[in-house]
């Protein structure tokens, strides 16, 4: 353990760690408004301009864990290092990108910065006072949610006064600092765990994931029944088989089977996986439904500013809600405020379909959503405190947000398959496209609330100190996706 004095310039520390956090976070946001703009710009279609999503998505799914454990074995402040590098490699192979594969190489290398928050999150832990980590966690988070709107809004100022290249270069600037400022200020990491790296698993994961998506892509244009589709459903299912035997045989798993047993595991993971589908289909295909012209028979004829900006309401209320509903947590319960986020969820959904003529209706149910998503977030972190032991609150906390992810990188690409399924010959869709598609999230919307259905009661309510630990350690979880996943001492 480094020395009291060697810990005195932690606030350096911090100042480096917002940094790359928010370049972090504005990377994320700074794509979706502009997705239409790239459609355009590499010369593809909008259910392939669709994988610059899922890619990134697919790649922090697989490389965050990894990441993180490497963080853990070797340190995590040479891992941060290189997860910011990836970052700004990733943001220099996108910025000279005029194709769409050399784009999605670098969204890939992106994947890899996706480390970059729970390092962070691992380096307050290990370099802060006791004291301050809480609040150190709590500031970071309010960066990665305040950077994630702003970017909504700034992609669209770029792009008119420069263009869409400029996203990715401006980005790798700033991160390139964080990167540099990062191997000179933030001191060596005091904890070091043995540990391996399931990279079998890995490579099993990415495999069938990939597998399932490309078919759920592709299916559109090749057809549900043929034969390319049937074989990569029938290879994703072999390898989901294989990954599965992986993961429960090995001493380091990269997802804990074992753990998925838990039944307050597995039906918060389930949850998780829902709400990541709804989330990420509605940030990829709601830019260009704003985006298009009226002429089409829908959508507001936005530049990427001013869908930004009706898109913006999510993120606020997001953060917003979730700070604040602790107190419901603990009066009624996780499980009822989980299910009211639930509820709340599909409300916006089914607005988007039979709702969508005026742009002040868009603006509600962005806030509806973002509402949805910040209660149930929240509830999920203080269900998981409640309902595992101490020493797997972190571990549970990783993977719930890990499958989330994944549940995103699936949602994306199957809203893709559904809007695009009435666009032919690289027409745009229709607006049945668009209401099949809302509709569709909607009911994996009524889904999720199911499924809190199936998630145990507490046997107890968190007090409030309890719960204040809850954000946290969901956070701090997020290292857990990598550096604490599957240490069986066996």
């Amino acid at each position: 353990m480094p020395s009291d004095a060697s810990r005195a310039h932690y606030r350096v520390t911090f100042v480096v760690l917002s940094i790359g956090c928010t370049g972090y976070a504005l990377l994320q946001s700074l794509a979706m408004p502009v997705l239409p703009t790239l459609q355009h710009g590499l010369h593809t279609s909008q259910n392939a301009v669709t994988w610059v999503l899922t890619a990134y998505l697919l790649s922090a799914s697989v490389f965050t864990p990894i990441v993180g454990r490497l963080g853990d074995m070797w340190g995590k402040e040479r891992l941060l290092v290189v997860a910011l590098g990836a970052l700004v490699v990733g943001c220099a192979v996108s910025a000279v990108a005029t194709s769409l594969p050399l784009m999605i190489v670098g969204r890939v290398i992106q994947g890899v910065g996706g480390g970059v928050l729970p390092l962070s999150f691992g380096i307050i832990r290990d370099e802060f006072p006791a004291e301050k980590v809480g609040g150190a966690v709590g500031v970071i988070t309010a960066i990665i949610a305040a950077g994630s709107g702003v970017g909504l809004v700034i992609a669209g100022p770029i792009v008119n006064a420069l263009d869409f290249h400029w996203l990715f270069w401006l980005a790798a600037i700033m991160l390139l600092g964080a990167t540099v400022a990062s191997k000179i200020a933030v001191p060596a990491s005091p904890v070091r765990l043995p540990g391996r790296v399931n990279y079998g698993a890995a490579v099993l994961l990415s495999a069938w994931l990939v597998a399932v998506l490309v078919a759920v892509s592709e299916a559109p244009s090749w057809g549900w029944g043929s034969v390319r589709v049937i074989g990569l459903f029938a290879l994703g299912a072999v390898l989901a088989a294989a990954w599965i035997v992986v993961e429960l045989r090995a001493r380091s798993p990269l997802i804990d089977m074992r753990m998925m047993r838990m039944p307050v595991v597995w039906t918060l993971n389930l949850v998780a996986f829902l709400f990541g589908f709804g989330m990420y289909a509605v940030m990829g295909f709601l830019p260009e439904f704003l985006q298009t012209n009226a002429s089409a028979g829908y959508g507001f004829g936005l530049s990427v500013t001013g869908s930004g900006l009706l898109m913006l309401p999510q993120c606020a209320v997001m953060f917003v809600v979730g700070v604040w509903s602790g107190p419901l947590a603990i009066r009624y319960g996780g499980r009822f405020v989980l299910m009211v986020g639930s509820v709340i969820s599909v409300a916006p959904f089914l607005l988007f379909v039979f709702a969508n003529s005026h742009e002040w209706e868009i603006v509600i149910a962005s806030g509806l959503l973002g509402a949805g998503f910040g209660l149930a977030y929240t509830a999920m972190s203080a269900l998981i405190v409640a309902g595992v032991p101490a020493e797997q609150t972190g571990v549970a906390s990783g993977m719930n947000a890990n499958i989330r992810t994944i549940g995103g990188s699936i949602g994306a690409a199957v809203m893709s398959s559904i809007v695009t399924a009435t666009a032919h010959h690289g027409s745009l869709p229709t607006a049945a496209g668009y209401d099949h598609g809302f509709a569709f999230l909607s009911v994996m919307g009524v889904a999720a609330a199911a499924a809190v259905l199936l998630v145990p009661a507490s046997s107890r309510r968190l007090s409030l100190g309890e719960f204040e630990e809850a954000l946290p350690h969901a956070e701090l979880g997020l290292v857990a996706a990598g550096t604490l996943l599957g240490d069986d001492p066996e």
